[in-house]
């Protein structure tokens, strides 16, 4: 059995404010890095017994999934992958403003919905289950963690499983209620009989 951690990045520093920053709004939430409660979360959650001999860690190129993901690989003394394509899903506009009324709720239920020039549902998950993919060729290794985001992880796990309306399933499997609150960070359980996906499983953290 080959399992990946499906992991989403500790917790960024929620005042954005606290930047001076000129950067596009792609840039700045590329560059948003780890609080330092989101550090401490980060460093803790890297010792939990689930974590222990990765072979493999991944990361999104995004700050805060950097700053989770080193961690991990210096607690099983390996090497940090950093791939582009883990990232959080484009918006594709200049400000937040430009969000449209009730965007959280339609992106889940509008599969092609999309803001500016960003990605849609499907395209985050296509680019998603592609990279995932690639890892599950490319990487022989048996324990392997990739950090990424919320809504990229999410969309994933829709396409991977079937959202009804209690929520998130995997082969009948209640995966995620619809009331699902993310933690920073949270993570996700899939084990793989060589390529194929038998089992998705959330794993709840205690701090």
């Amino acid at each position: 059995m080959r399992v990946i951690y499906l992991i989403r990045h500790s917790e960024g520093l929620k005042n954005k404010n606290d930047i001076l920053n000129t950067d596009s709004l792609q840039l700045m939430n590329e560059k948003n890095p780890l609080s330092v409660n989101g550090e401490e979360r980060a460093k803790k959650m890297a010792d939990i017994e689930e974590l222990e001999n990765i072979d493999v860690v991944i990361s999104s190129n995004y700050v805060r999934a950097i700053a989770t993901a080193k961690y991990i690989a210096s607690k099983n003394d390996i090497s940090l992958n950093i791939v582009e394509s883990f990232g959080e899903r484009k918006f594709g506009i200049n400000s937040w403003d430009e969000l449209p009324d009730n965007f959280e709720k339609r992106q889940i239920n509008e599969i092609d919905l999309k803001t500016g020039d960003g990605e849609s549902r499907r395209e985050v998950a296509e680019r998603m289950n592609y990279s995932l993919n690639k890892v599950l060729e490319e990487c022989y290794q048996d324990r392997i963690a990739i950090v990424s985001h919320a809504t990229a992880i999410t969309f994933l796990l829709m396409k991977l499983g079937e959202y009804k309306d209690e929520g998130l399933y995997f082969k009948n499997n209640l995966v995620i209620s619809k009331d699902f609150s993310w933690g920073a960070p949270d993570i996700f359980k899939l084990t793989f009989n060589n390529k194929e996906l038998i089992d998705i499983t959330h794993i709840p953290l205690d701090f």
